[in-house]
């Protein structure tokens, strides 16, 4: 499944409705999932973003288990309109869903190019009598280094702003309650090798807009958070050859929530008949 415009191209798979590919003047920018670090391109977190404790929430006295960034990424969307700059994927909730996740919903995500960028729209509908409570977020990878001359620590993230920033650090996939300091060179955050030997930067509160991925020879792509309220940054090891830039509506729970769903930080209610739409885009250089 292709769309292209006269700038780039972009292909995708429906199991997931994952980007696969993101090409320009013969450049892929999107990681191919070697599996030898990591085998995904670009997973869609729904109906949660990040892990459970125990895998498991509470939810109307009911315990349900889910694993780690929920299901979307690894069903069957259908295909609901394609011509050739834009494709939109669609999955319904189902009685497999209400095993795991009691809302009914609907879920849309809409690729669009636009110029030499990709504009990404999730579309989040509660089709339930109660109120729904969900995450989403991006899971995009990308190559890093660009080219084989260089390697990953050649490259830096470079913020809008100079920020202020703290990781909440990771705990056998939950966050704890130990932040750490994120070191800038003014607005830019090096990849260095060791950057995530305590797994993946997650940042709550941050100013810019936007973030580049750069090296000496130059922007590579520029991502447009566009809201979204937290930010993941992650690669496998030390030696993954990727960088996943991450827009989240959630993120993970903490070591001591106590599961109940109502109450998970960073999760989002959403009434009867109503939907939730966010973006983001990813604009290449």
């Amino acid at each position: 499944m292709k769309i292209a415009n006269k700038n780039i191209t972009a292909s995708f798979k429906s199991k997931g409705a994952e980007l696969t590919s993101l090409t320009m003047e013969g450049r892929e920018y999107i990681w191919q999932a070697n599996p030898k670090h990591w085998g995904r391109h670009a997973p869609v977190l729904f109906p949660f973003v990040g892990k459970l404790k125990k895998d498991q929430f509470k939810y109307q006295g009911l315990s349900y288990t889910l694993g780690q960034h929920g299901f979307a990424r690894d069903m069957e969307f259908e295909i609901v309109s394609h011509d050739s700059d834009t494709v939109s994927f669609k999955l319904h909730s189902s009685p497999e869903t209400l095993k795991v996740y009691p809302f009914k919903f609907s879920l849309v995500i809409t690729y669009e190019l636009i110029g030499s960028s990709l504009k990404t729209t999730y579309s989040v509908a509660n089709h339930g009598k109660d109120t729904m409570w969900f995450s989403i977020g991006g899971h995009p990878a990308f190559k890093c280094p660009m080219t084989d001359e260089e390697t990953r620590s050649d490259y830096w993230l470079e913020f809008e702003y100079a920020e202020n920033l703290e990781t909440h650090l990771i705990d056998g996939g939950l966050l704890s309650d130990q932040t750490e300091k994120v070191n800038l060179l003014e607005n830019k955050l090096p990849i260095r090798t060791e950057l995530f030997d305590k797994d993946a930067l997650v940042i709550k509160d941050f100013k810019s807009r936007f973030v580049s991925l750069a090296s000496a020879k130059g922007k590579w792509l520029t991502f447009h958070l566009e809201g979204f309220p937290y930010l993941g940054i992650w690669s496998k090891d030390q030696e993954s050859p990727f960088v996943c830039i991450e827009p989240w509506y959630g993120h993970a729970d903490s070591t001591n929530h106590d599961q109940e769903l109502t109450t998970k930080e960073g999760i989002m209610p959403l009434k009867q008949k109503e939907s939730f739409t966010c973006h983001y885009i990813v604009e290449l250089h």
